[in-house]
């Protein structure tokens, strides 16, 4: 309550501050009016904007295929090439092609990407009010140029799986296990983007459902996997998995929005790409042992040596005790974390790629470095970068810039101090094992 002798304008000055910090009723409309205000402008977008193609007509292409019979993905082609997405992609845009005429209604496929993108934008913002993030960072979630191209203009299956990666976030979130699996496993059965994810995703169910539980959810995905595959298995297995998950493609430098300022002669040589996955794995696993794994209050060793001795690595009230320490803050930022660490390492990133880190961004520097003009500032350096086309030596530079700034600020504002207690129990459970 404001004193009664305040002036006006300090009482305004309170009023706008209380509500873009939420501390105010009000806070919970500024998500609401925002989405709103985004679903008029996708609208908008597809009026004024004209739709480019770049992929579509192939993958309408290669669908056509699918649904004439075709089963090898060996010879499942479009105009852009073969076919190189898991199953999911092909049952999803299977759909797709029925309910635009076989493709040919791209007015209608727009529309229902803006309402892909709509959902998407609403199970982001519960993401981001679930992990307590102020109403003043939601603004930055509808801002993307870029983003809005991805989704309405482009029609990328990217789309689809960064739609099913926040919404097994959210569903993590409210430690629905079975359904964030479910939802995860078809995002990667879309695209296998979703891999870099997956290590923050094992440890995020470790921690919240044990070993055992951990193990039948990691069970259910793979099973999840190969029940969409069985078609195109039983025909030619190995043209399936190496087209579907392909992690040896050779990326074309015309098209790399990040390693540009390298050169075509770095960029395409074996031992840069030697260099990425060494330092990625090297980053991962500083993550995992030093941030990830604060929940248990346990370090990597002290979890794997029971395990060579045929023991459990937790007992089951330190199970309960850890999984406790698994919310949704810790949820979200363990697994977008990960997401960022792997485009940071990434060997080539494209444009639509964008769809896994424009709402990543401005969560991590907000939980690493809360600060508006410093959240504001990298996520429009990074915005500018990404719209930057063809990308350029600035602009690249720009766009790894901000991505490494984001990890190093996360990793050094994510360390939570271990209460006195906790440090207790920790050191007693080691003693016993």
């Amino acid at each position: 309550m404001a004193p009664p002798d305040e002036p006006l304008c300090k009482q305004a000055r309170r009023f706008a501050l209380d509500v873009t910090t939420g501390r105010h009723a009000l806070s919970k409309l500024i998500p609401i009016a925002l989405w709103l205000g985004d679903a008029v402008l996708c609208g908008l977008i597809i009026w004024k904007i004209p739709y480019t193609e770049i992929d579509w007509v192939a993958y309408m292409e290669q669908i056509s295929q699918f649904v004439s019979g075709e089963r090898d993905y060996t010879k499942m082609e479009g105009g852009t090439g073969p076919l190189v997405y898991p199953a999911a992609h092909v049952y999803t845009y299977t759909g797709l092609y029925y309910l635009t005429d076989r493709g040919n209604n791209l007015l209608l496929a727009q529309q229902l990407f803006a309402v892909l993108y709509m959902a998407t934008l609403a199970v982001v913002m519960l993401c981001y009010w679930r992990a307590k993030v102020p109403p003043y960072i939601f603004p930055l979630l509808i801002l993307s140029k870029r983003l809005h191209s991805v989704f309405v203009l482009r029609c990328f299956n990217d789309c689809f799986a960064a739609f099913f990666f926040w919404l097994a976030i959210w569903f993590f979130q409210n430690r629905q296990w079975t359904l964030g699996s479910i939802a995860y496993s078809w995002g990667l059965g879309i695209k296998m983007s979703l891999l870099l994810s997956l290590p923050a995703v094992a440890v995020v169910l470790f921690l919240g459902r044990g070993l055992g539980g951990s193990l039948r959810l990691a069970s259910l995905m793979a099973q999840m996997q190969v029940a969409m595959a069985i078609p195109f298995l039983s025909t030619n297995w190995k043209g399936y998995v190496g087209r579907a998950f392909e992690l040896s493609r050779q990326f074309k430098f015309e098209w790399t929005v990040n390693w540009r300022m390298l050169g075509q002669e770095t960029f395409l040589s074996k031992r840069f790409a030697l260099a990425l996955l060494t330092l990625h794995a090297l980053v991962l696993l500083l993550f995992i042992t030093t941030r990830w794994l604060q929940p248990a209050h346990r370090s990597l060793p002290s979890l794997v040596a029971p395990l060579l001795r045929g023991r459990l690595p937790l007992g089951r009230a330190e199970e309960l005790r850890v999984s406790s320490r698994v919310t949704p803050e810790y949820v979200t930022t363990t697994i977008l974390s990960a997401n960022v660490i792997g485009l940071l390492f990434a060997r080539s990133l494209h444009y639509q790629f964008y769809a896994y880190l424009a709402w990543a961004t401005p969560y991590l520097l907000w939980k690493a470095w809360p600060s508006v003009p410093v959240v504001y500032l990298l996520w429009g350096v990074q915005e500018v970068a990404w719209n930057t086309f063809p990308s350029t030596d600035l602009s690249s530079t720009a766009a790894v810039s901000v991505l490494l700034a984001t990890v190093v600020l996360v990793y050094f504002g994510t360390l939570e101090p271990v209460k006195s207690g906790d440090r207790k129990v920790a050191k007693e459970t080691k003693k016993k094992n």
